[in-house]
């Protein structure tokens, strides 16, 4: 039979060791973060540098977000959705998230309508993008600031 050997460590030794560890983890999440020219990268990856016109696409989420880890977000685009003319796709794209690209949904004219509904994790105020490509392959861009508060106080 072994014995384990348990270290006692004191109060300083401890509390130095904390304050790396949350130093440590604050930096790495300030670089977890997307900036807005990251985002707008992505944008421009997306629609291969196309500038979106505004218009067609309607993504709605609150002005205010008590919860940041389940924000409403539904997307749509103004599409007949016919063998023609149809959406192809939406992205929803954040501008603070770790990354951009938040989701993409597809469809086809079988699809009937060009909505679909997700809840988002935001960490901070941010602005978020909806970008749709239509059949025609034009680019549709709409956007919304949402602000995320703790408990619906300040933020």
């Amino acid at each position: 039979m072994s014995m384990m050997k348990i270290e006692v460590i004191d109060r300083r030794t401890f509390l130095i060791g904390a304050g790396a560890s949350a130093a440590t983890l604050a930096a790495l999440s300030n670089l977890a973060h997307a900036t807005p020219d990251q985002a707008a990268a992505f944008l421009a990856k997306l629609t291969g540098g196309a500038q979106p016109a505004e218009g067609k696409v309607k993504l709605v989420m609150p002005e205010i977000a008590e919860n940041g880890a389940t924000v409403p977000t539904e997307v749509s685009a103004d599409s007949p959705m016919t063998e023609k003319d149809y959406c192809k796709s939406i992205s929803i794209i954040s501008t603070k998230n770790p990354k951009p690209h938040i989701c993409t949904f597809h469809f086809t004219p079988r699809s009937g309508k060009a909505v679909a509904k997700i809840r988002v994790r935001m960490a901070e105020t941010q602005e978020v993008w909806a970008v749709a490509q239509m059949s025609d392959g034009k680019w549709y861009i709409g956007k919304t600031t949402v602000k995320v508060t703790i408990g619906g106080c300040g933020g």
